[in-house]
């Protein structure tokens, strides 16, 4: 037994110092993983953790993967919004959405070589190919906490309509300011959870985490399989050998009680709750929970009451094969957290040490977002994706109605399809309760109001915001109006979903949006177009 510790010590310890060093690395140390015609994604997918971790070799060395004949991966049915009349619905209202996860979980698709035909239509949710990237949005003034932006030009798929963005932007933070921050770790340990991009990956990605931790920190760790355990608790964040020791030294076998991890890694969060700092648990799985509470709703009536506490619950997917996409994202939207994929150690990176503060530090809590168009200016139209996100006018102002959270820097974008009103907006004259001009003076010029109601963190009472906007948002191009980039993730997810709303959109048609553009300085740019030329084969 002593040298079965000396073991899982020692590996611990080589791993600490594999991460500090991996950690370290500016943007510009992971070009060679990057390189060649795959792109980003793709070295970054085929990259090998379970070597990585164990041999500290090649990160973009291959790995071999087993082909599997099952697949058992489930996602929630997607209706796909249609074109809404103004005269008859003039308010369009939705939940904020910052999760990322469809994004990652569909690159993880193209990269194995599935075709779009393949690719489970709930597994792409639009708002979060969008919301993958990050966009240049008007920073908050002081006291203030969202920047707003709305731009508009001609929509690609269908130029006889507009393409009208609304983002949000909130105020980075140095995270290293925070308050003291009470992270339980949460990982799923049973059998479903051994192959190379699951626990593996766990280890590597909770590793980086770690490193970026301080004293203040409090840190522990649950995991669950037939059974929940607690492996660590109380730890400070400066002691990165032990939980390094106590997450390495894990292992993959027995059922999914993940019912009873969740109880206990929130008893554990409330026994060592920081007032005024970061309480959270974050879990680890591939949603395949099998013992225990099962179901969706339990699962979200488990969630709802336990985030009372104050104690909040982000949600980290692994894997494939048997993922379960629909209970993962359910969690983390009534756990008042958010929920990304990770497919590879780069995606790890990039949600657990690139964006630690919007993916820790919640800034504004049940944001709603409410669309009001001007019939005089727009006779239709259509919000894209959100579905599952969609609100009642009337909830808009109901505080008690649960909404999507915000963390420090986050960004959060809404497209909206519009048909221009012209002669159409004369039936508007018919409507017994809806004048065709609905005030006189300057509001009559105006296309549409946006408002934003959101709660600061704790607190009961809302605040509501109003943004009016009008011809002085349109621009003649995307790249003038900078709307290539999230135009162009749309319309992918619109590809990918064989959207009925597609018009004229293929892989061609996108990729020739690009041509004569520059974007060898956008990272992100070429990582889409690659996916796009993926998907195109």
């Amino acid at each position: 037994m002593k040298k079965m510790r000396l073991g899982c010590v020692l590996l611990a310890g080589c791993m600490t110092v594999s991460l500090l060093a991996g950690c370290g690395m500016g943007s510009g140390d992971f070009s060679g993983i990057f390189s060649g015609d795959k792109g980003m994604a793709e070295g970054a997918w085929n990259s090998a953790p379970e070597a990585a971790a164990e041999e500290n070799t090649d990160m973009a060395a291959p790995i071999e993967w087993n082909a599997q004949d099952w697949n058992t991966e489930e996602y929630r049915a997607i209706d796909e919004n249609g074109f809404v009349s103004v005269t008859t619905q003039p308010l369009s209202t939705f939940s904020a959405d910052v999760d990322t996860a469809s994004y990652s979980n569909v690159r993880r698709m193209l990269h194995q070589g599935m075709g779009i035909d393949e690719i489970p239509e709930g597994a792409v949710r639009l708002e979060e190919m969008v919301n993958y990237f990050r966009y240049d949005y008007q920073l908050p003034g002081e006291d203030e906490v969202f920047g707003i932006t709305i731009d508009g030009s001609s929509c690609p798929w269908q130029p006889e309509h507009g393409l009208i963005r609304v983002g949000l932007r909130t105020q980075e933070i140095d995270f290293q300011e925070t308050p003291g921050t009470n992270l339980v770790f949460l990982l799923d340990v049973s059998g479903s959870m051994e192959s190379p991009d699951k626990l593996p990956l766990v280890k590597q990605a909770f590793g980086m985490l770690v490193d970026s931790l301080e004293e203040k920190d409090c840190i522990s760790v649950v995991t669950y399989a037939g059974s929940d355990q607690v492996v660590l608790e109380g730890a400070r964040g400066n002691e990165k050998g032990r939980i390094m020791e106590a997450v390495q030294c894990l292992e993959a076998g027995g059922g999914t009680h993940g019912s009873a991890g969740i109880e206990t890694a929130y008893a554990i969060a409330e026994r060592h709750f920081v007032q005024g700092g970061i309480n959270r648990v974050i879990l680890a799985t591939d949603g395949d929970l099998n013992i225990g509470t099962t179901s969706e709703s339990d699962l979200v009536s488990l969630i709802q009451e336990k985030k009372k506490s104050g104690v909040y619950l982000s949600v980290l997917g692994f894997g494939q094969g048997n993922i379960k996409d629909n209970k993962m994202e359910a969690l983390a939207d009534y756990g008042n957290g958010n929920y990304g994929y990770v497919d590879s150690l780069m995606e790890a990176r990039r949600i657990l040490v690139e964006q630690m503060g919007s993916t820790l530090v919640t800034v504004a809590e049940d944001v709603k977002l409410q669309m009001e168009f001007n019939p005089v200016w727009i006779a239709s139209y259509r919000l894209l994706g959100y579905e599952n996100r969609l609100m009642s006018a009337e909830e808009f102002r109901d505080d008690e109605k649960d909404a999507g959270e915000m963390g420090a820097g986050h960004c959060v974008t809404a497209l909206y399809e519009v048909v221009w009103a012209e002669d159409s907006a004369e039936d508007a004259g018919q409507l017994k309760y809806q004048a065709l001009v609905p005030r006189e003076g300057e509001a009559q010029k105006e296309w549409g109001t946006l408002r934003i109601r959101y709660k600061k963190p704790g607190k009961a009472a809302a605040a509501e915001l109003e943004r009016a906007f009008g011809q002085e948002v349109y621009h003649e191009s995307l790249t003038e109006a900078r709307m290539l980039l999230a135009a162009s993730a749309a319309e992918f997810a619109m590809i990918l979903r064989g959207s009925e709303n597609r018009g004229e959109s293929s892989c061609e048609h996108l990729l020739s949006l690009w041509e004569g553009v520059d974007y060898e300085d956008s990272q992100e740019a070429a990582e889409l177009l690659e996916l796009v030329k993926l998907a195109r084969k």
